[in-house]
């Protein structure tokens, strides 16, 4: 997962005027919205598990194609970097998973709204 930020200005209801705004992102969708004038908070619930999952799902089911590809375009090439590779993976793995564990842990403090409830998976 992965937490970006991005100032725009924007026209600010409470301020009644545009002022920057600062926004969050959670995986490229807005999860918070504050203006940086009169602090007014926007917050965009977003399941985080399920976001976790789906970003998870799609790395795993788009691996098998990339991996034929890479073969296909290069195969010498291929063949000598895929050992490194594999034995690299588990750490690539690991750093995947501790900053995704990151951005969920901060997204949780950030949103006094939020209750992990795991009876509604």
């Amino acid at each position: 997962m992965e937490r970006s930020e991005m100032e725009i200005e924007l026209y600010c209801t409470q301020c009644l005027d545009h002022t920057l705004h600062q926004i969050t992102y959670i995986n490229d969708k807005i999860s918070k919205i504050e203006c940086e004038e009169c602090h007014n908070l926007l917050q965009v619930r977003l399941d985080i598990k399920k976001e976790f999952l789906k970003e998870s799902y799609h790395k795993a089911m788009a691996k098998p194609q990339q991996i034929r590809k890479e073969y296909k375009k290069d195969r010498s090439d291929f063949l000598i970097r895929f050992p490194f590779r594999a034995i690299t993976k588990p750490y690539r793995l690991v750093k995947y998973f501790n900053q995704s564990w990151k951005v969920m842990k901060a997204y949780r403090t950030n949103d006094p709204n939020y209750q992990e409830n795991s009876n509604n998976q």
